[in-house]
Parts: C-alpha cells; structure tokens; sequence
C-alpha cells in the first residue's frame, strides 16, 4: 500500500472497521527516498526468456503489459529475487501515473508484500515512454514464505489506470503478473482431550486439567517462524464447555480499554476463533486482553455482518505476573484461561462434541513489542496479515 494511494488505504480501514485488527491487515509504509535517477532502458522488443507473459492492455489499449522475468526463477522463500518487468505505450499517455507492483494472497487478493516504487528508478514515469517501443523496469522482493501472486499498475490520486481485460484483474484494476512462492504447509492438529475434571477459572493453570492438555506453543502468524515471546496455550474440554489457557511471556503488560467489545484487537491481546461445523463461513471471535476485557463477536461469513450483539456467556480469569500499564518497570507474562459453552457457539455439530469430530480454529496473539512494533502469533500461520483466514485455521479433534 503506497503511502500516497488513499484510494487503497481507504480500502484497507474498510476492511478492519469490520473486523479484528491484524499486525499487517495493511503492508507498512515505504521509506518515501528514492535512489536516483538512472536513465531508462528502451528495447525493441521484450526478452525472448519471460517467466510470465501477458499482452493485457490498460485505458483502452493505451499501454501493453508485455510480461516479467524472474531471476532465479526458483528460490527459497526470504530470498531476494529480480522481478524485471517489460511494458509498451501504444499512444502518447499523460504525465502524473505512478507505478505499483504489490504480492498477494492468489485466492484472496490480500497484501503480502508492498513492492511500489518509481518505474525504473525514477528516470521513465509512463508519461515519458515513446511510443512503440518497450520500456523496463527492474527491481527486487524477497520470495513470499507461501505462494503469492504479483499485480501491477499505475495510479493518481484515488484513481487506478483501468485494466481493459475483465480476465486480467480482480475488478480492483491490478493486473495479473508471475506467480511466486511454493506450497503451504500442511495444516497443523491438535487433539483435545476430555477433562476428568474441569479447571477452576482463576488464571493460576495449575489444575489436573491443564497438566493433562497438550501444549503448543505459537508461532508467527505472518512466516510461521518463532515468535520473538513465547506464548504456549492448551485447551480441553467437558460435556458443557470448551476450556482454553494462554501462558504469556511479556516484559510490558498494558493495555487501555476497559469496556467490553471495545477494540482490544488494537492492542495486547489473546484470541481463540472457532468455526465449529468447518463450513469455512460461520465462526466466533473470542478475546481477551491483559486487564480482563473480553471481546466476542459472531461472523455469518469471512469478515462479513460481524455481530458483537453475540453474547458468548465465557467466563475468563486473567493473572498478572507483573505491573499493568508500567513501562518502567520489566514484568514477566500473563495467564489466561476462558471456559466456553458449547450451546452459546455458531453452528455446533453436537453437544457434547463426539468422538473423532473436527471442527476449525486458531489461536492468535497480538503484542506491541515497545509498544510499537506489533507481532502477530498464531497456532496456524496464516502467511497473509489477515487473522480470518479461514483457509488456514487448523484442526482441532476432539478425543
């Protein structure tokens, strides 16, 4: 999302107004430099060795997008690889057009890298390029830890230069380009385990219950590495309630919302969401911050109608290890533990849940390291700055 395009941030704040705040919903901003200005290079005609080939058209066949090569063509995921990208003016164009190249999720369209810059460094703004000939422009992104797909164009002001083909965009006229990336991982489990008897809400976690659950620990919601503090949850169950537990390492513990469905997911929070019958449609979101706060909604559909008139019934405990809100001192964490009723959550198979049965779901947590810099954790990484990507919540299997 470049900086000047208000168009696309706009974009973005409609999409988190409907929902929960991701650490990268939206790319961050570029540094506004620019290297200086190299003179242009004009061919005759494209390479003959283009990964990706096009020919799609923008304003009514004004300009051709002729196509891109990668170089390597096959690279691990962080590593940097040059995308050079070949164009042609059919007629003279005007002056004022910027360039964009974003990577994004293939199936959704969301942001995973912000590639804008000045087209070939600055020295061939499209309004300069002579007519009937090919224009270059060269850069590099690091090669997306899953697969992406690179799109381009040109904007001014709120406007995109309209892509002439309906085939060649998803109606938000960036063109397609390569694709880039390899498979994802496979979809993480975790088998829950039925309590012989329930835990007592009150934050400690030293109940039977909990020594018997399994624990996992999150990872990077964004590449799946690990996360820079440690987060380790457990869930188990009985007949009535679902019962999850975070262990939080945390050297700030802060928050400043008091009110529940306030927008915690603005800041130091735990989540659990749950799409009970798998649909890939209905779900719950379920929060809770280091002060007690709790936040639950209920969503018909991925980022859509969310409802917080949802009442979930949870109870939640939380216990500080700590000073809430004292940035002068170093704390140790936070623990949380949350007990759900089955009969409150969308679209439950049965209750109790059977043996065997599989629903979605994912565990999230959002910390502002500094208190600005966000890390987002997750139990299945999700690869795209979107927390509702349901695509990629794993499995939980009740035993």
């Amino acid at each position: 999302m470049r900086p000047a395009s208000r168009l696309l941030t706009l974009l973005t704040l409609t999409l988190l107004a409907t929902a929960c705040r991701d650490e990268q919903a939206g790319p961050k901003p570029r540094d506004k430099a620019l290297p200086p200005p190299t003179q242009a290079r004009v061919l005759d005609a494209a390479p003959a060795d283009l990964t990706y080939r096009s020919g799609a058209t923008f304003a009514g066949g004004s300009v051709r997008y002729l196509g891109t090569r990668i170089t390597p063509p096959v690279a691990v995921p962080g590593q940097q690889v040059q995308l050079a990208h070949y164009f042609e003016a059919l007629r003279p164009m005007p002056q004022g057009w910027e360039f964009f190249v974003h990577v994004v999720d293939p199936a959704t369209g969301q942001m995973m890298i912000n590639a804008d810059h000045a087209f070939a460094g600055g020295a061939a703004p499209l309004g300069s390029w002579p007519v009937g000939k090919v224009v270059e422009d060269v850069h590099t992104v690091p090669m997306p830890p899953a697969p992406g797909r690179v799109v381009l164009g040109f904007w001014q002001g709120e406007s995109r230069l309209a892509v002439d083909d309906p085939n060649a965009h998803r109606g938000d006229n960036r063109m397609f380009g390569p694709e880039l990336g390899g498979s994802l991982p496979a979809l993480p489990e975790y088998t829950v385990h039925r309590a012989a008897k329930a835990p007592v809400i009150d934050g400690e976690l030293e109940d039977a219950a909990w020594k018997a659950a399994a624990p996992v620990v999150l990872r990077g919601s964004f590449d799946g590495r690990p996360a820079s503090l440690r987060t380790e949850a457990r869930l188990t169950y009985d007949d009535q309630n679902l019962y999850v537990a975070f262990d939080v390492e945390d050297p700030d513990i802060w928050g400043t919302y008091r009110n529940r469905d306030e927008s915690i997911y603005e800041q130091e929070v735990v989540e659990i969401f749950l799409d009970a019958n798998a649909d890939g449609r209905t779900y719950n979101e379920l929060e809770v911050s280091p002060h007690n706060v709790i936040f639950d909604a209920y969503f018909p559909a991925r980022r859509q109608g969310m409802d917080l008139s949802w009442d979930s019934g949870m109870k939640t405990a939380v216990k500080v290890r700590g000073t809430l809100d004292d940035p002068g001192d170093r704390d140790e964490g936070w623990r949380v533990e949350l007990k759900i009723p089955f009969a409150r959550l969308a679209e439950v198979p049965h209750i109790p849940p059977k043996k065997g049965e599989r629903w979605r779901f994912n565990l999230y947590r959002l910390e502002h390291v500094g208190r600005q810099r966000v890390e987002g954790q997750a139990f299945s990484p999700l690869f795209i700055g979107d927390f509702h990507a349901l695509p990629r919540f794993g499995w939980l299997v009740f035993e």
